[in-house]
């Protein structure tokens, strides 16, 4: 929930130590386009913080869409039967039986070889369409055969190489494949046996090669559904390994006040090449609660009462998105002291209230999260709007602003909080940016990307895996302890 909180001061003794020096022209300034700006969002129903999904925290494997799913913490519901172990037994199993980089290449000649064999096929049957007489049939069927006999050794040369686990990983799709195969064999004899008929017409070899041709399709298709199951093939249709990043809570201390950011993230495994897997990464960082102290925040970094010169104080302070930035709108009370000389109290020269506006714009250089700030909109009057729009105590306030909202969002938006040991050095920012998650709440969006060894990826199911047992356990501790 985002929630405005004002610091009185009017009464500080402190700040209201000294004299109105008599004649000098006083003006209070209001800001009533700020301040609607702020009712209104104090006004805005709150999204709830976390969404509960029935999944609960832990590990869970099904298939969604036709394309088996890994997720880790806050999953979908799981079919009656799954344990949170699944989610990790299935990886074991994709990373089992994942093709080497060997395997890659060779399973690209054997899926060329079928391609080839294929286009022979085509050029047969277009012949048998054009010819005016079958005899001149067996010298391309040679050909044929050559083409789907190579094919078919490939094939069966590729599956003997497969190391024991991938056999026993992969034994049902072997057996399919094994299967098109025998049926892909049989079809090729049976037209070759017509086509030694000395009678055998168009109308005769027309249906045995489509049949033929049916196989040949069948015989392609489960070599695909092989390569998929080896991520050799990521189409859209292929295997998806995603992992939802469990959540981490760091606690800051700004100017002391203690902050808390929530941070979660997803992993997703977009392509494998050469012994490695390739994840896109997504954090999200919540900072309702950065928003909701943000007054207090403002107050204690901002406040300066010295005797003479230039008093400020925070009256009130809004962090409001306004993607792909964000807004920090400050309201302030300014006095203007002078100490001349010969007397005793300090003495007030000028008093006036205003608003202003600090845009933050997220980026990331090189790897790190870095903010650009500017101010944007002032709403006061007189000698304080040039102060603020272009004057040295505007340029002050942005920078004291942005730096300490700087330092949050690093903290919070720590990768190495939320990605396991062997992850961290290898995870890469590519794009950030500030994000409305619904009724004004703030969040900071981090994309990028994570290359890891299949060794690596393997540690990092594991390393996951154990994060999770620790939380649960954490949990229980404190719930009987209540």
């Amino acid at each position: 929930m985002v929630t405005l909180r004002t610091v009185s001061f009017l009464d500080s003794a402190m700040f209201r130590e000294g004299v109105r020096l008599p004649g000098v022209f006083v003006t209070r300034t209001s800001a009533p386009g700020v301040l609607l700006l702020i009712v209104a969002v104090a006004l805005l129903v709150p999204a709830p913080m976390l969404a509960q999904r029935g999944g609960g925290a832990g590990i869970a494997g099904r298939a969604m869409h036709g394309k088996p799913l890994i997720c880790i913490h806050d999953c979908p519901d799981v079919p009656d039967g799954s344990t949170s172990d699944d989610g990790l037994n299935n990886f074991q199993h994709i990373m089992a039986v994942q093709a080497t980089a060997d395997q890659n290449g060779a399973f690209a000649k054997v899926t060329k070889d079928a391609q080839d064999a294929a286009k022979e096929l085509q050029t047969f049957r277009e012949l048998l369409q054009n010819v005016p007489a079958p005899s001149v049939l067996p010298d391309r069927a040679t050909m044929l055969d050559q083409a789907i006999d190579g094919s078919r050794n490939a094939n069966q040369n590729f599956l003997a190489a497969l190391t024991s686990a991938q056999k026993s990983g992969l034994k049902d799709i072997i057996e399919k494949l094994e299967k098109a195969d025998s049926d892909l064999n049989n079809q090729i004899k049976t037209l070759d046996r017509v086509l030694q008929t000395s009678k055998a017409d168009r109308e005769q070899i027309a249906p045995i090669a489509a049949a033929l041709d049916k196989a040949l399709a069948s015989f392609q298709s489960e070599q695909l559904a092989l390569g998929r199951e080896m991520s050799i093939i990521l189409p859209s249709a292929g295997q998806e390994l995603t992992f939802n990043l469990p959540p981490v809570t760091s606690s800051i201390d700004i100017a002391g006040q203690p902050i808390s950011i929530l941070a979660s993230g997803v992993v997703s495994r977009t392509s494998v090449a050469d012994g490695h897997d390739f994840f896109s990464l997504k954090l999200v960082a919540d900072l309702s609660d950065l928003q909701e102290n943000i007054t207090g925040i403002l107050h204690a970094q901002l406040t300066r009462v010295p005797r003479c010169g230039e008093r400020i104080q925070i009256v009130q302070g809004t962090f409001i998105p306004e993607a792909p930035a964000s807004l920090v709108v400050t309201h302030l009370h300014y006095e203007r002291w002078i100490c001349p000389p010969g007397w005793e109290e300090p003495t007030e020269l000028a008093v006036a209230d205003g608003a202003f506006e600090v845009k933050l714009t997220a980026s990331t250089e090189p790897n790190a999260l870095r903010l650009t700030s500017e101010i944007s909109h002032v709403d006061a009057d007189g000698s304080l709007r040039d102060s603020l729009l272009s004057g040295s105590l505007g340029a002050t306030l942005r920078q004291q602003i942005s730096a300490s909202l700087l330092s949050a969002l690093q903290k919070g938006a720590d990768l190495k909080a939320t990605l396991p040991p062997v992850a961290q050095e290898f995870a890469t920012i590519q794009k950030v940016q500030f994000q409305d998650a619904g009724a004004g709440r703030l969040t900071l969006v981090l994309n990028g990307q994570l290359q890891l060894s299949d060794e690596q990826a393997r540690q990092f199911a594991t390393q996951l895996k154990q994060r999770l047992s620790a939380q649960a356990s954490s949990q229980q501790q404190v719930t009987s302890s209540q």
